[in-house]
């Protein structure tokens, strides 16, 4: 009697240890849902699934009848049901579970589920019988088309988004202060050789450039010019 003692013991101790292990586990992916949702990805959200499944996994070992044999062979009843509020009760049940109430009875302690959920279960379960290969078949077939069709476009919006993000990375091709070097020389003639580059400048008549060579006579000279020629020719003997 004491050795099964013991063995239920050390089964209830890890029972216990690993339902408090998944209980954080769901408590910490409660609040990064809560706190994280704007910056949450989807591998991390599968990290905590994954998380949540292995506790799931080493309880139900636990739970197997080749480690807890006896679980199955004992009955928990309530021995005492009263609607006051218990302190102790709340303290261990961290403050979910103020009474013991005739209400929380069949919830605490059932060992099968809601008679409507059982019943849903069995007509769940003889469709699921009644369903013959072809059919199934075709279902299969049509969700694995559905699916397909799905993973398409999430891997099209993939690759839209990897190029997009990889179009914003293209090194900068061109030079602001080239752009406006070359407007300024195609408006204003600034920067090119031979031209005046000041603009202002040129709103006056511009300015005659001295010849390098003596320039033909002009149509109409000036009057000082004329005077010279006159003297020089009273002054010069062409009579002999």
């Amino acid at each position: 009697m004491q050795r099964e003692e013991k063995q239920l013991d050390s089964a209830l101790t890890a029972i216990i240890s690993r339902v408090n292990d998944l209980k954080s586990a769901i408590a910490a992916m409660i609040h990064k849902l809560e706190t994280e949702y704007e910056t949450i990805n989807w591998p991390s959200f599968l990290d905590n699934y994954a998380l949540l499944s292995g506790h799931l996994t080493s309880l139900s070992k636990i739970l197997s009848p080749e480690i807890s044999p006896m679980l199955r062979g004992l009955a928990v009843l309530p021995l005492l049901l009263c609607c006051e509020r218990d302190e102790a009760l709340v303290t261990l049940s961290e403050g979910r579970v103020p009474a013991f109430a005739h209400d929380l009875v069949p919830d605490y302690l059932r060992t099968k589920p809601e008679p409507q959920a059982e019943q849903r279960m069995v007509q769940l379960t003889h469709k699921a019988a009644s369903l013959n290969l072809d059919a199934a078949q075709k279902q299969v077939s049509q969700f694995n088309k559905v699916v397909g069709h799905v993973w398409e476009i999430v891997s099209k919006g993939r690759e839209d988004w990897e190029g997009e993000s990889t179009r914003s990375g293209i090194q900068q091709t061109h030079s602001l202060a080239d752009t406006h070097a070359l407007v300024t020389a195609v408006g204003m003639g600034k920067g090119l050789r031979g031209v005046v580059s000041n603009v202002p400048q040129m709103v006056g008549p511009p300015r005659p450039a001295p010849p390098p060579l003596p320039a033909p006579p002009l149509p109409k000279a000036p009057s000082s010019i004329k005077t010279n020629i006159k003297s020089a020719t009273q002054i010069h003997p062409y009579q002999r």
